[in-house]
């Protein structure tokens, strides 16, 4: 079953559309969302019509950075009682750990994870957000939305003392690059391999301004009893290490038990129990993820390959005849549009 998120995240859509001379209510029924239940911040939806509904919003008005305009019209309530806890937090860390271990709270289908380390921004550490989805749909808009999300709510809670020194972006916009850099105010690069905001490590050190720690108390609280988290199976967990591993060395069987801290075999057993293997679930991904670089990326065929772990362009070639029945070159011409 795919994963549902709440219908706070499509705050502000029909004013947007309204705005922007369309009628929101076409497309609402195309992809089953009813208009009433956005009103309703607790009602929950697929996040694949949202995903699906963003794309085809920005090719119905003709507009590249549809998700960023979106996102003008939220607010870090959209979070629901995890916007309580966010904002109460002691430092902008402790808030960003919060929100990495319960976005679920949210959606479990967005993962959000802190990295230590930039490596493309000097003293700066990435937070990054993935949309986690099976047979993974364009979704350009719907991480230009969270990106945009997570940079006006952590500017917000940070004040004067936010610094982010560049965003990247796992696809190619079809908004101008100039027109990302100046909503970010920073660099902004593409085709990279998650989704993610630089930010300075004094900005995540950063201790909140008006806390109250007793509004946070009853926020975690609640969530502790009202909300369970979901850690996923093991055939979940293998596709997000390969997701992460495919152009590397260590997407190897052996390598990703490793990832894991199981042995080979008992990995294995536990997939079959599953229904699936480990090769099944390899392919799954490979073919997930050439559809995503051939339809919102501009990499090379070369580069595409490699990426996936294929020894060969033309492997790249082969695979693609056999799960879409055409070659790359014509999947890319052919670009999808939602279903």
């Amino acid at each position: 079953m795919d994963a549902l998120v709440r219908t706070s995240g499509l705050r502000g859509y029909p004013a947007l559309m309204r705005a922007m001379g369309c009628d929101p209510a076409p497309l609402l029924r195309r992809y089953h969302v009813d208009e009433g239940a956005l009103d309703s911040d607790d009602a929950m939806i697929s996040l694949r019509a949202v995903v699906h509904l963003l794309e085809a919003s920005a090719e119905q008005t003709r507009t590249g950075d549809f998700g960023l305009r979106l996102s003008n019209h939220q607010s870090i309530d959209v979070l629901g009682p995890l916007s309580i806890a966010l904002q109460n937090a002691t430092t902008i860390r402790a808030g960003m750990d919060f929100a990495a271990h319960h976005m679920f709270v949210h959606s479990p289908g967005l993962v959000y994870t802190v990295h230590e380390h930039s490596e493309i921004a000097k003293d700066a550490a990435e937070v990054s957000i993935e949309i986690r989805l099976s047979r993974q749909p364009a979704q350009r808009q719907a991480i230009d939305l969270c990106l945009a999300d997570m940079h006006n709510f952590t500017r917000l809670l940070a004040g004067d003392r936010y610094a982010l020194r560049a965003v990247s972006i796992p696809h190619t916009p079809i908004a101008s690059l100039s027109t990302y850099e100046r909503f970010f105010g920073a660099r902004v690069l593409v085709e990279q391999p998650r989704a993610s905001l630089h930010l300075s490590r004094s900005t995540l050190a950063a201790d909140l301004l008006g806390v109250d720690a007793t509004l946070r108390r009853i926020a975690e609280d609640y969530i502790f009893r009202n909300f369970r988290s979901e850690h996923g199976s093991v055939s979940d967990r293998v596709r997000q290490v390969l997701r992460d591993t495919l152009g590397t060395s260590s997407h190897s069987k052996a390598s990703v038990a490793d990832l894991l801290a199981m042995h080979p075999r008992t990995m294995q057993r536990r997939l079959t129990a599953e229904a699936t293997s480990f090769e099944a679930i390899r392919n799954d991904v490979r073919k997930e993820l050439a559809m995503r670089y051939l339809s919102e990326t501009n990499l090379p065929l070369g580069q595409i390959t490699l990426l996936l772990g294929l020894p060969a362009q033309s492997a790249l070639s082969r695979a693609c005849r056999q799960w879409y029945g055409a070659a790359p070159s014509a999947l890319r011409k052919h670009k999808r549009t939602p279903d």
